[in-house]
């Protein structure tokens, strides 16, 4: 017997193949309690979505406000689709497109930055050649040995991607990225 093969129960799925995928950037002004985070990973996660990126801080103590930054991937109409549903979530106060704000009606990126540790084993060339790369990328050196570096690199994502890409031959031993966190542009906040 034949039997027709199903994709994935996902959102990406329902959207058709000529709708192209955009990465977007959403800001969340929640509640700072317990459980608030997992009901939004809950949303993202029960229906399919992807979370490429995540951080969450508390931004306001006297409010007991935290922010959640998201970066996701997916159809213009699902992300809208998304970005509606967690505007009903309870904790969350407001909900901001980062990615599409902007001034004059044009289109205007957010303030993206990331954070990474990476540490690389290397010695003679390799290590002469890490060490004129990190100045070159403007990565910091918070640990040394004879046998290994520990750079910190703070930057936009693609040059956090590029600096790992070029110490992967040299020794990549590990990595560890906080995820992006964003800020609109102009004077005026979320």
């Amino acid at each position: 017997m034949n039997k027709a093969v199903q994709p994935p129960a996902s959102a990406y799925f329902i959207t058709e193949e000529k709708e192209t995928s955009e990465t977007r950037t959403l800001a969340l002004l929640v509640d700072n309690e317990p459980g608030v985070l997992a009901r939004v990973i809950g949303l993202f996660s029960g229906r399919g979505y992807n979370i490429e990126s995540l951080t969450v801080s508390e931004t306001e103590h006297d409010k007991h406000l935290s922010r959640i930054t998201v970066v996701t991937r997916g159809a213009p109409h699902v992300i809208e689709q998304l970005k509606s549903q967690l505007d009903r979530i309870v904790p969350v106060h407001r909900v901001v497109d980062l990615t599409l704000l902007g001034r004059n009606g044009q289109l205007d990126s957010p303030i993206e930055r990331e954070l990474a540790i990476v540490k690389v084993a290397c010695s003679g060339d390799e290590r002469a050649e890490a060490l004129r790369l990190a100045d070159a990328l403007r990565a910091t050196i918070v640990d040394a040995s004879v046998g290994h570096f520990v750079f910190e690199i703070t930057g936009r994502v693609w040059e956090v991607d590029q600096f790992i890409g070029l110490m992967a031959p040299l020794g990549l031993v590990e990595v560890c990225r906080t995820g992006v966190a964003a800020l609109s542009r102009g004077k005026d906040g979320m």
